[in-house]
């Protein structure tokens, strides 16, 4: 769609530049992938910054961990090589393949947009929540702070992004990638919208994290030293999302629904990596 409001597309080289063009203001927004941006109408704005022209890698693979730049293509997760050890390997490819969009979509579209996006079915977040993702974030007065993925998507289409703030990475920790995972996606259609994603990690030193997305508008994660019994993990789900963000009711599914579907994908997960009966 034509952005017929749009005086000024200002391409940004540096941090300082960054800066400077992005302070937050109405009127202003960040372009990068620019899929959904370019989806609807945007009337109110007036001016786009282009990250794209920071040249920033896709994504680097150190003994830290996996980064991943906000401009990274989420098509680009397809290509990163499997590490010896690192186990989460797949979640990857499974995630990427759980965002509803056709290849060339999937080409364009930015692991930073989808989750800065915060949508409950955004896949990435769904992704860097299952592996303790951490967000680096850039503020308009030079500033760095660093704030976990599970923190910054707070609700349907809210983030805890400050004013004139970027996300310019999300940091997968070496421990989460050498974990063993489940995951489980369901939708009312097979081509759908997630209606519910959950994810299951069991680190190397026995601790367990399981993740709820796509069912909630904010993700919720608990974190427990060793595999709860599956009925006891799916207890603890609901009442983790009964106590705050509820379940999520859009045309993508009813709430019953998303609660039944979630919590049998729980108990499964957990199965999966051994927890205890």
């Amino acid at each position: 769609m034509d952005l017929n409001t749009i005086e000024a597309i200002i391409p940004v080289r540096d941090r300082a530049e960054l800066a400077a063009a992005h302070t937050g203001a109405a009127g202003s927004a960040v372009l990068a992938g620019g899929t959904w941006l370019f989806s609807c109408e945007q009337p109110h704005l007036r001016t786009l910054v282009d990250l794209t022209s920071l040249g920033w890698e896709p994504w680097t693979a150190s003994a830290a961990g996996l980064r991943i730049a906000a401009t990274c293509p989420v098509a680009e997760l397809t290509a990163v090589p499997a590490r010896p050890g690192w186990a989460a390997h797949p979640l990857l490819r499974q995630c990427v393949r759980a965002l509803l969009a056709s290849f060339k979509v999937r080409a364009v579209a930015t692991v930073g947009g989808n989750v800065c996006l915060a949508l409950p079915a955004g896949a990435m977040t769904s992704l860097a929540v299952a592996l303790d993702g951490t967000a680096e974030l850039w503020g308009a007065d030079g500033s760095t702070r660093h704030l976990p993925v599970a923190e910054l998507v707070v609700g349907d289409g809210r983030t805890a992004l400050r004013p004139g703030e970027v996300l310019r990475a999300v940091d997968l920790p070496e421990r989460a990638l050498r974990a063993r995972t489940a995951f489980r996606r369901t939708s009312l259609h097979r081509l759908g919208r997630s209606a519910s994603l959950v994810t299951a990690r069991l680190d190397e030193d026995g601790a367990f994290t399981l993740a709820v997305t796509a069912a909630v508008a904010r993700p919720v994660v608990l974190h427990r030293p060793l595999p709860p019994a599956p009925a006891h993990a799916a207890a603890q789900v609901d009442a983790a999302v009964q106590e705050g963000p509820g379940w999520f009711d859009d045309v993508h599914g009813d709430p019953d629904w998303r609660r039944a579907v979630t919590l049998r994908a729980v108990a499964e997960v957990v199965e999966e990596l051994g927890g205890a009966s």
